[in-house]
């Protein structure tokens, strides 16, 4: 590898871990709990200390671990000791960890967002300490990414397997994270605001880190302490849309189908006065850091207009046309220079279907539309900021003219791959896979697309 293409890698890496890290799930809570005298602050809500028999902290996420850290340490700093606190929070298997006063419940073993029955019997669990909140008591939920499928509560008539298999199908449709909750809030006592109703009468304040375009509250999490603006129609809609309708399981058309007759209670439609929901960290937290780090190596940062999202094989494209533009014409900055983009992708899979997820197929489409001559002085990287890409153990890829030459020499095809979705094949013999493990946090992606090395 030349020396130039070494320092793009390198500085590309580096680029993306500035970003994470400063959405580190458990500082984040950190920052946002305060105590002045008798006065408790979550971001900019204030109460009174006095005014709090006990405190019970629920929720899931992929951060969850890292947010039940983080705010025990808040306590341990800020809070009096007389002031009772106990919690439930669900966490993939893999970030389980013992905590003084917060019960960190694994609720999937697998890079996989379809729902457990260890997920199941802890959100039954979970209700049953909701059911026991006073009007003194404050309910916190701390809430990210990953949390619809790490907190699965079926609705009765829907079994655990109806709700995977329709998990499955929505996933292999290609729909979009909001197309998905409008389906899974509709079949869960617990999403569209369901944990609202479960707590009779106590404050309830969410500390958010967002996973989603616009920080939709109705959709992080599938919304359980927000309004929902979706309806049972436009559940059945969605599956109607991507034609897997007359093929999801009998229970869950059954359900829709009473819920648009009128004979199911709709999700939660106005929020109480006493829920708070704060989001504490999003996207933006990420690629604000991300630039700052790109300023410090020397690079001119352009950042994508908009949050990327769609296909992921058009968002590669895009990423590669305007590192084309930045190499070739300085349009919109001259080189060198960092593209940075954040959102999140889908993939529609067909068929026949490799080993892959959004962030190795984006990377992979981007190599395979500039092609050996378009790539030089070029180094692209997108990757989850949870750590994982679909279900594999690698959080992303990068890719460069090198890793291109490779492959050729191997006699890879990566338009082949690409098309059969087998991008994972694609990088992982040629180390070009990015793997951390769980980075305790979960905002989306983060795409650094370099273009000349400094210097």
């Amino acid at each position: 590898m030349s020396e130039s293409l070494q320092v793009l890698r390198s500085h590309a890496r580096q680029i993306w871990h500035a970003g994470v890290e400063a959405a580190n799930a458990g500082r984040l809570v950190e920052d946002a709990v305060g105590r002045r005298g008798a006065w408790i602050r979550f971001g900019d809500l204030h109460m009174r200390l006095a005014e709090i028999d006990s405190i019970l902290v629920v929720g899931g996420g992929k951060a969850g671990a890292e947010m039940s850290a983080g705010f025990e340490r808040s306590l341990g700093e800020r809070i009096p000791r007389r002031l009772p606190v106990r919690g439930w929070v669900h966490v993939p298997d893999r970030s389980v960890r013992r905590l003084k006063t917060i019960h960190l419940h694994g609720a999937r073993s697998r890079p996989d967002n379809r729902p457990t029955a260890s997920g199941v019997e802890g959100t039954r669990r979970l209700g049953e300490m909701l059911d026991g909140a006073t009007r003194r008591d404050l309910v916190v939920c701390l809430l990210s990414g990953g949390a619809s499928a790490l907190l699965p509560a079926p609705v009765p008539g829907v079994s655990l397997a109806a709700k995977r298999r329709v998990t499955t199908l929505l996933h292999r449709s290609g729909a979009s994270i909001e197309e998905m909750n409008a389906v899974r809030k509709h079949l869960s006592w617990l999403k569209g605001g369901g944990m609202v109703r479960r707590v009779k009468g106590g404050r309830i304040v969410s500390l958010i880190v967002s996973d989603v375009i616009g920080d939709r509250l109705d959709v992080i999490g599938s919304g359980p302490t927000a309004p929902d603006p979706t309806t049972f129609a436009d559940a059945v809609e969605v599956l109607r849309r991507h034609r897997i309708w007359s093929i999801s399981p009998l229970p869950v058309r059954r359900v829709l189908q009473a819920g648009v007759a009128g004979a199911r209670q709709e999700t939660l439609k106005r929020l109480p006065a006493r829920v708070h929901n704060v989001v504490i960290g999003n996207n933006r937290t990420a690629l604000e850091a991300a630039a700052r780090e790109a300023r410090r190596l020397g690079y001119r940062v352009v950042r994508m207009p908009t949050s990327v999202a769609g296909e992921a094989g058009q968002a590669g494209a895009q990423l590669a046309r305007m590192a084309s533009r930045v190499r070739d014409r300085g349009d919109p900055v001259r080189p060198p220079a960092c593209i940075l983009s954040g959102g999140e992708t889908t993939v529609r899979l067909g068929r026949t279907t490799g080993k892959g997820g959004r962030n190795q197929e984006l990377v992979l489409a981007a190599l395979c539309w500039l092609q050996e001559d378009g790539l030089q002085g070029i180094v692209l990287l997108s990757a989850g900021t949870d750590g994982e890409d679909g279900p594999t153990d690698a959080a992303g890829a990068c890719g460069d003219r090198n890793l291109w030459r490779r492959a050729a020499s191997r006699g890879m095809d990566p338009g082949a791959l690409l098309a059969r979705h087998d991008s994972y094949n694609f990088f992982s013999p040629l180390d070009g896979l990015l793997k951390t493990g769980p980075t305790g946090t979960n905002v989306m992606d983060l795409q650094v697309v370099l273009v000349g090395a400094p210097g």
